[in-house]
């Protein structure tokens, strides 16, 4: 798969969307990347991680989010489903499944149903080791405040304390496995 072939076709212009864009997707695939290789226990395929990293905001411009320079018309909370949407579309399901995952620490049908989100409604969990993988290294980059620069784990705890504090476990859980 080349995952810069699919990002051009979707960020074509060299504009501050894609400059966000790239640069959040590269710090999230490198320390995806690390915490694989410190974890060779873990049996995760880092090709894999890369190329689902580079692709897990895939849907970002499509939701309308100005502060990240997006002007769609859907909610930003709806990236991950729409990204999956277009992988989909290109013939990656496996791909797709840590776009629509990736969201804070997977969302549960019932959170989805709860809080009214504009989200189909079905679990979106991160399953594989990679999606959970890549679904942590996410929560220490933001796209809009200091976008090079890596949250702390308690930093990451309070964002997802947000959602709900079974997020923060999650985190928890994960730091432990993965740091």
């Amino acid at each position: 798969m080349d995952f810069q072939k699919i990002i051009d076709k979707y960020y074509p212009l060299e504009n501050e969307q894609r400059r966000i864009y790239m640069t959040h997707a590269r710090k999230v695939a490198d320390l995806a990347l690390d915490i694989s290789r410190r974890h060779p226990e873990l049996n995760a395929d880092d090709a894999f991680i890369e190329e689902a990293a580079m692709l897990h905001d895939l849907g970002m411009f499509l939701v309308d989010a100005p502060r990240i320079h997006c002007f769609g018309d859907a909610p930003y909370i709806c990236h991950g489903y729409l990204g999956a949407n277009l992988l989909r579309n290109e013939g990656f399901e496996r791909h797709a499944l840590v776009c629509e995952r990736h969201t804070g620490t997977g969302l549960s049908k019932e959170l989805i149903e709860s809080s009214g989100w504009p989200l189909p409604c079905k679990d979106m969990l991160p399953l594989s080791i990679e999606e959970q993988i890549i679904c942590f290294a996410d929560k220490f980059y933001s796209k809009t405040k200091f976008l090079e620069v890596s949250r702390t784990i308690e930093q990451v705890e309070e964002s997802m304390r947000k959602i709900s504090e079974e997020s923060v476990e999650k985190i928890r859980n994960w730091a432990g496995l993965f740091l």
